[in-house]
């Protein structure tokens, strides 16, 4: 229960108003830690509660040590708009009976309208890194009274570049008592450079081991010959497939805008989501799809992390994505608290070293799939090595390029500048005597 872990009365009072009744492993693992004062590393899975676990321990320090409001208090770091909304409205949720405010700071908003935001001084800021960095180098930033810093999904900011934005909003934290990195990952070399470095004596705590990720997901490939094949799979499974709602990834922007406008021609309702829309757009796209006017978002890697859409039952990898990690945030978006979920990717043959290096991260085999309506060529390499990669075959030599590749003997090149190799007494190179053979 909730009032073992804690929190102040009026924090129970908004999870009462919200039907929270349980608290999830990782809320109980990180609540009283954190409400301890701990700086904290946290692995969990996608849709574990991760967002409540470090949320309701910021809340509860700040009702017990009221101040007034004249600087900003608390920054939460995230990698997207579409995350850090979704991050605000949990925050404005549980401090409902509270007076604590809080803002949000993302690209593709009025500039002019956040430095005003920002003069305000919010106790909990929460903002994507590149635009804070912004308003930093125009002044309208302080963030040297911050008490508590929370990089959510640290390891995803830096596969998008922001390193060096994230190490100069640290250092601005000089002064901060607490420092909580949550992350759905274990993440790389720079990740665990940046947890060396952010937190003191932190408490690790991996709530979920990979191989347990996403156990409620069922997880199938389907073999593919090109990309032509590859959308009329997408196009049968979205029309055959039982589900509410579906999320379809490619690796790249003009992939997802081709398929799009390949749904839309055969009269599925979709949307398109990635990087080159603007604010308005992705914001549209989302709510519609939230609210299930439209059933399915094709998107890039920017709707991998942070999206939580009730309903979401289907997620198809139309590309391979490249990393372990990037296949649990995709895969994450369905089977979220304990629902059933499916997960299908569609494989070339140059997808195929990736997905069989994704289940060996994972530890798992995934369920092989035809579909006998739209079966392929293509039904995975003829040779496998171990390690479940395909195993490439040596072509042997032609029999004119092995007489090609045979050493050809070399008259001897005579250097440059050399003189003739036998000279007359008068210093000329004397004649050559024809030389006639006896008939």
């Amino acid at each position: 229960m909730f009032s073992e872990l804690g929190l102040h009365e009026r924090l129970l009072k908004a999870l009462v108003e919200l039907n929270f009744t349980e608290p999830t492993p990782v809320q109980v693992a990180a609540i009283p830690a954190a409400l301890e004062g701990r700086d904290l590393r946290v692995i969990a899975r996608t849709g574990s509660g991760k967002t409540a676990a470090f949320v309701l321990p910021l809340l509860n320090r700040f009702i017990a040590g009221a101040k007034p409001r004249v600087a900003i208090r608390s920054l939460i770091l995230l990698p997207t708009r579409e995350l850090a909304r979704q991050t605000l409205a949990e925050v404005e949720r549980f401090s409902q009976f509270t007076f604590i405010k809080s803002g949000i700071i993302t690209g593709g908003e009025d500039f002019k309208e956040q430095g005003a935001l920002l003069r305000k001084d919010p106790d909990i800021l929460i903002a994507t890194p590149g635009r804070l960095i912004e308003h930093l180098n125009a002044g309208h930033l302080k963030l040297d009274q911050v008490e508590v810093l929370i990089l959510d999904e640290a390891d995803r900011m830096l596969d998008m570049g922001f390193a060096e934005d994230m190490e100069r909003l640290v250092q601005e934290c000089s002064a901060r008592q607490q420092t909580l990195l949550f992350s759905a990952t274990t993440g790389g070399n720079a990740l665990r450079e940046m947890v060396n470095t952010v937190l003191q004596d932190p408490l690790h705590l991996m709530v979920n081991q990979v191989a347990e990720l996403n156990e409620s997901t069922r997880q199938q490939i389907i073999t593919a010959d090109d990309v032509p094949h590859k959308e009329r799979l997408v196009h049968w499974l979205l029309t055959n497939e039982p589900f509410r709602k579906a999320i379809v990834f490619t690796n790249t922007r003009i992939q997802a805008d081709r398929l799009y406008g390949r749904l839309i021609a055969q009269d599925v309702n979709a949307y398109v989501l990635h990087g080159d829309k603007d604010q308005k757009d992705r914001k549209r796209a989302l709510e519609r799809f939230s609210q299930g006017t439209s059933r399915v978002l094709v998107a890039t890697d920017v709707a991998a992390r942070g999206l939580d859409i009730d309903g979401l039952d289907l997620v198809i990898n139309f590309d391979m994505p490249r990393s372990g990690d990037e296949y649990l945030h995709r895969i994450g978006r369905t089977g979220r608290a304990g629902e059933a979920g499916l997960a299908i990717s569609l494989i070339c043959h140059n997808d195929w070293n990736l997905m069989s290096s994704v289940e060996r991260y994972l530890k798992q085999t995934f369920e092989r799939r035809v579909i006998k309506e739209l079966k392929g060529v293509y039904q995975g390499p003829k040779n496998v090595k171990a390690s479940g990669k395909a195993a490439g075959t040596k072509k042997k030599k032609s029999a004119s390029k092995k007489v090609a590749a045979k050493v050809v003997k070399k008259t001897p090149k005579r250097r440059p500048n050399a003189g003739p190799s036998l000279v007359s007494s008068d210093g000329h190179a004397p004649l050559r005597k024809k030389v006639i053979s006896p008939e």
